[in-house]
């Protein structure tokens, strides 16, 4: 994947088609290895071991692979939270119970079988774990536009550790923020590992 922090960046609907597009010429090996370093990166942080509560998402596409992560995470014994989408684009939270207790929802999504919790469930939780198609160095998250995410993070305390899944070449110098953008704290991608955001620079 080409350097995205040099071009120009002044269009999100552009800037999202382009990391779309990249996105797309990655090759299920290369997914599929970027998914279980990520993993490993977030499993081995003090944070994600230390955490009762993870609030993370089933990855679809070619977005970086989650099913792993919330495995083994549920299997160790952490709670884990994933969204379902609510009409009105807020997310509701609901327990990750393994593979089996995914269903399909809108938009191609996998989501939670188990009852939901409400969108202001993932307050409670000890590490959150955000999608995103780039982040910047100052925790600016691009994602895809529906405001779901920054609508979830701003319920999350500012002392929880948020952190975005990046393929390489997706942590940017600047992505221009809106008023309605949430930062997240940190980033992993497949090669570098953890990226701390921010005053956390």
């Amino acid at each position: 994947m080409k350097d995205q922090s040099v071009h120009d960046i002044g269009s999100k609907p552009a800037l999202r088609a382009e990391l779309l597009a990249n996105r797309a010429e990655l090759s299920a090996d290369v997914r599929s290895a970027a998914g279980r370093s990520l993993r490993d990166t977030l499993l081995g942080m003090p944070e994600v071991e230390m955490a009762g509560t993870v609030a993370a998402y089933v990855s679809i596409g070619t977005e970086p692979e989650t099913h792993g992560l919330l495995f083994a995470l549920w299997k160790r014994g952490t709670y884990v939270l994933i969204p379902r989408l609510l009409p009105d684009g807020d997310l509701d939270w609901a327990s990750y119970e393994g593979p089996d207790s995914l269903v399909s929802g809108p938009f191609g999504l996998l989501e939670p079988s188990e009852p939901g919790r409400g969108v202001e469930a993932i307050a409670s939780a000890d590490v959150v774990v955000a999608p995103a198609l780039a982040v910047d160095r100052t925790g600016v998250r691009l994602g895809r536009g529906g405001g779901s995410y920054d609508r979830a993070l701003a319920r999350v305390s500012p002392a929880v550790l948020t952190v975005a899944l990046l393929y390489e070449g997706e942590l940017l110098d600047n992505i221009p923020k809106e008023q309605h953008d949430r930062t997240v704290r940190a980033a992993v991608t497949p090669d570098e590992g953890l990226h701390l955001l921010g005053d956390g620079n």
